[in-house]
């Protein structure tokens, strides 16, 4: 199968939370499928939410894109990117009932991100398009890491060969779907020759889909480790010496 990847990274980014709005907005630990489908959409030059009619069920991105796999590696060693709380001022006037209308906002946002993306390409006409503008760097408009605060680079664009892979036991390099691979447990002389290797587990809910009606996130946990995984669920592919799950 043919996959295309690419290196998406910046120096901030802030991908909202929804479910907590109050004084201080929190973001999301890694980039999410909706963002990334953003992204390719600004890319495509697509419609967004703010130019999304009262008729349609979607934002034009979505609606074209959401069919789409893909694969997300996060390139930390921890398996989480750092965060700083970020505040500033926000004095358009009508952001604050407050006395000389001034909001302060508070940020969390996350430092020094850098991801691979895989695309699985099909013949699909728009997928085609994709590849085509991301190859030749052809991007219809600039492109950000949740909001334009955050300018987002893309960078070592590459056609590649990948292979389906079922049941086997193995690291997995990219996130994956809680449930779709088990923890595996390594006998115990194999442990030690690997105890100097520091583990990390990383479990967040994260958005993968919009509501229909409501546009608002649907959830799927997502898990991002280096402890070996026994692989029972579908779409994880072999490409070059990564383990991935497209979804």
């Amino acid at each position: 199968m043919e996959i295309l990847k690419f290196r998406l990274n910046g120096k901030t980014a802030f991908f909202k939370n929804p479910e907590v709005n109050t004084y201080l907005y929190f973001s999301y630990g890694n980039i999410h499928k909706v963002a990334i489908l953003g992204i390719l959409g600004a890319i495509l030059g697509l419609k967004g939410y703010n130019q999304q009619g009262s008729k349609e069920n979607y934002p034009e991105f979505y609606e074209k894109l959401k069919d789409i796999k893909i694969a997300i590696v996060p390139l930390n060693s921890r398996g989480m990117f750092d965060k700083k709380i970020q505040s500033f001022n926000n004095s358009v006037g009508y952001a604050s009932g407050e006395e000389g209308g001034n909001l302060i906002v508070k940020e969390e946002w996350l430092e020094n991100v850098d991801w691979e993306i895989y695309i699985l390409i099909d013949k699909n006409k728009v997928v085609q398009e994709l590849k085509d503008r991301l190859l030749n760097r052809q991007f219809k408009y600039n492109i950000y890491l949740g909001k334009n605060d955050h300018p987002a680079n893309i960078l070592e664009v590459e056609l590649l060969q990948g292979k389906e892979i079922k049941d086997i036991t193995s690291e997995i390099d990219s996130l994956f779907i809680k449930g779709e691979a088990e923890s595996y447990t390594e006998n115990s002389g194999l442990r030690k020759r690997r105890s100097e290797i520091i583990k990390f587990l990383y479990d967040e809910r994260l958005p993968y889909a919009l509501h229909e009606q409501s546009n608002q996130y649907q959830m799927k946990n997502f898990i991002f480790t280096n402890y070996k995984q026994k692989i029972n669920g579908d779409n994880f592919v072999k490409i070059n010496d990564k383990l991935i799950q497209l979804f």
